[in-house]
Parts: C-alpha cells; sequence; structure tokens
C-alpha cells in the first residue's frame, strides 16, 4: 500500500505544478481492493499542503465510510469518492480540481455541448454540471453521481471538476483534457455561439474512441 500512497502523493503535487489545482484545493484518491479485508480507497488528508505531504498522512477509507479518526482528517470532499466508487465499479481513481477555466465554466451551470469532437472524452455527446450544493455533504455526492451516470467526467456548479479513470495516471489525464475543453469553450463562446456536432457524428466519435481505448 505504500506505493499507492507514493503514487498519490506524486499526482497531489502534479496539481499544483501543472496549475490544474492551486494550493491545498482539490484532492484525489485510489480505489484500494483488500483480500480478506474491507475494500475501500485511499484519499489526501484535509488542509494539508501537498509538497508537504508523506505516506503517514494518506487516509484509508472503507466503502462504509470507516476511517482512523486518531489522526488527520480526510479531504471534505471524501463522501463523493466514496459513492463514486460505490456506483461506478470500473472507476479506480478519482482526481478532484478546482482548475480556473472548469471553475469559471461551472458558474454558469450549463452541459457542454459538443462543439469539439474531444467533449466524447468524457464517455458521451456532451460533459454534464453537477447541481450545485456545499461541499463535503453528500447532497453534492448525489448531484455528482447524477451527472456521472455514463460519463466519467463532470462539472460541479460554483465548484470545479471531477474525473474518474481506471488509474490515477487516467484520471488525471482526463482532467487535464477537461480543464482544456473548458478553456475552448469559453474562448468559442466569446466570438459567437459555437457550431455543434450532430447526435449522429457524435456516436461515430464515440466509437471511435471506445476502439482506440481497446
Amino acid at each position: 500500500m505504500i506505493e499507492l500512497k507514493k503514487n498519490i502523493i506524486k499526482f497531489a503535487q502534479h496539481l499544483n505544478t501543472t496549475n490544474l489545482s492551486p494550493l491545498r484545493s482539490g484532492n484525489l484518491s485510489i480505489r484500494v481492493r483488500l483480500k480478506n479485508k474491507t475494500d475501500g480507497f485511499l484519499i489526501t488528508p484535509s488542509g494539508v499542503r501537498y509538497e508537504l505531504l508523506s505516506p503517514k498522512n494518506i487516509i484509508f477509507i472503507s466503502l462504509k465510510g470507516e476511517y482512523d479518526k486518531k489522526g488527520l482528517e480526510p479531504s471534505s470532499e471524501w463522501k463523493f469518492h466514496q459513492d463514486i466508487y460505490l456506483n461506478k465499479k470500473d472507476c479506480n481513481a478519482i482526481v478532484h480540481a478546482h482548475s480556473v477555466n472548469a471553475a469559471a465554466l461551472s458558474t454558469h451551470r450549463i452541459n457542454i455541448p459538443a462543439f469539439h469532437y474531444m467533449v466524447a472524452v468524457a464517455g458521451g455527446e456532451n460533459i454534464r454540471y453537477a447541481d450545485y450544493e456545499t461541499f463535503g455533504t453528500r447532497k453534492l455526492s448525489i448531484n455528482i453521481i447524477k451527472a456521472l451516470k455514463n460519463r466519467d467526467a463532470c462539472l460541479i456548479a460554483n465548484h470545479g471538476q471531477v474525473s474518474c479513470g481506471s488509474s490515477l495516471s487516467e484520471a488525471f489525464e482526463l482532467a487535464e483534457e477537461l480543464e482544456n475543453i473548458c478553456k475552448q469553450y469559453l474562448l468559442a463562446r466569446q466570438i459567437g455561439k459555437p457550431k455543434i456536432l450532430s447526435p449522429n457524428q457524435m456516436k461515430k466519435v464515440l466509437l471511435k474512441f471506445k476502439n482506440y481505448k481497446k
């Protein structure tokens, strides 16, 4: 498990160095499947600057929501990590970021339409947003699960973004892709209403993406 913790620290620090999420904002986790023990996930702690993280700071939470309360507190957003793992069996890692363009676009509370074929990277013909609720609440978690239905990423209204993957590397790359898509969409809207790809055109893209990933 020590290697998984080191991997979390590496990508948590990447949140800062790539400007995907500044200072202490954002969080990430990895699913852990333990033989003869309760399955769960490792997650970054609350309130610790990423450059100061060590393996002992990374917290294990069971899928029942149980963790050692004698040490650091886990990220305040741990509930939606728990619910994503419970609802998306193919998700093994989660990256949540307050990236600039995703956060800005999330305040408009609109789904990102198929203005560019790369919208399909999130798994569908659009990228949804989750309705606003206070951070760290189960209500927000419910909204995120709804937005992630048949999707691997979504915006969180007036908040940021969340991305899922089969590995932390994959989830992080998707978070970077989503941030780039948000920047492109914001720029496109500045010069007018962008032309949107048709459902049939996106269906072809999604099929190519599916075969490409095999």
